[in-house]
């Protein structure tokens, strides 16, 4: 048996009150406090998420952009151009203080305009088309995995068949075919409906396969038991147990998916099939600088650099946002 522990002569006992008295309390902090500490210190990330503001800022602000530093992405100088060749006169493709980017080929229009509109065009696609994939592939896959049977099966099937689908051969036949007015729309906006339907509805199976995985894990955990035991009805658990813990993943593939949408939207413009000229887009620019390239590169250079670091901001953001949600999957 142990004996219980002296005191030394004149000693006191010390109380949780004098203990804490003067001692600086430490905090509980949140799980986006946690995640928003770790991204800070990945400055690459970081760098590719204040790229990515700067960049939706330009977008949404084109026309004070250009008014400042531009000429109208439509408004012709041909009186630069070189009667003879066709390129613009001066080096590196005609750039200068008027003209930051140079001029196009043949009509003079300004590039560095066209390729701040083009933003306008590319991300506008890539986040309408995100978000319908997200939507669709949530609520699919969440209902797939929490009730299971035959719900999920037929889900998991109808994944199947759109992940097999041809997609690029579809998108291609869809969007060459689309008449001038449809649907009570025209024009770019009629384009860009299509676009955004072909690339959110046929790629929801892979965001609604990922939510499907973790929902399974979630449903099994104890917390959905305990408010099961409590009583809390299908509703409840779906969209206070589930959802909440499913927000992290989702996210990280949003912006995983929104530079491949990018991508996919330039490969549409590019072949042809996608906004129509004379409307400004990354992958239109690109189009019509393949016949150019050998004698004014300069053309090429500027949007296919504008899709390149903008892709790749989104994808180093992504990355870094994945680590700081969840650093078990470094």
């Amino acid at each position: 048996m142990s004996t219980p522990l002296e005191l030394e002569p004149g000693a006191t006992s010390a109380q949780p009150e004098s203990v804490l008295q003067g001692e600086k309390r430490i905090e509980g902090r949140s799980l986006g406090q946690i995640a928003w500490t770790r991204l800070k210190r990945d400055k690459v990330a970081l760098a590719g998420g204040f790229f990515v503001i700067y960049l939706i800022v330009v977008a949404f602000a084109a026309p004070l952009v250009v008014g400042l530093l531009g000429h109208p992405p439509n408004e012709f100088h041909q009186e630069l151009i070189d009667p003879n060749t066709q390129v613009p006169i001066g080096p590196y493709g005609g750039m200068s203080w008027d003209f930051l980017y140079g001029l196009e080929p043949v009509n003079g229009r300004d590039i560095f305009s066209r390729v701040v509109y083009g933003s306008q065009v590319s991300l506008l696609i890539a986040f309408l088309a995100t978000l319908l994939s997200v939507v669709i592939g949530t609520v699919l896959g969440v209902v797939a995995a929490f009730f299971g049977g035959a719900i999920d099966t037929i889900v998991s099937r109808t994944m199947d068949v759109f992940l097999a689908f041809p997609l690029l051969v579809f998108a291609l036949a869809l969007a060459g075919v689309v008449p001038d007015e449809a649907f009570g729309l025209k024009g770019d906006a009629l384009r860009i409906s299509v676009i955004v339907f072909i690339i959110g509805f046929f790629n929801w199976p892979y965001i609604g396969r990922i939510v499907r995985g973790q929902t399974l894990s979630l449903r099994e955990r104890e917390f959905v038991d305990a408010a099961r035991s409590l009583g809390a009805r299908t509703p409840y658990i779906l969209f206070k147990e589930l959802l909440p813990n499913l927000v992290a993943p989702i996210l990280v593939y949003a912006t995983l998916l929104i530079p491949s949408n990018i991508l996919f939207e330039a490969g549409l413009s590019f072949l042809g099939v996608g906004v129509q000229p004379p409307t400004a887009t990354w992958g239109g620019m690109l189009s019509d600088a393949a016949q150019w390239y050998q004698i004014d590169p300069w053309f090429m250079l500027w949007p296919g650099l504008a899709i390149f670091v903008t892709v790749l901001a989104f994808n180093l953001f992504g990355d870094g946002l994945r680590d700081a949600l969840d650093p078990r999957s470094r």
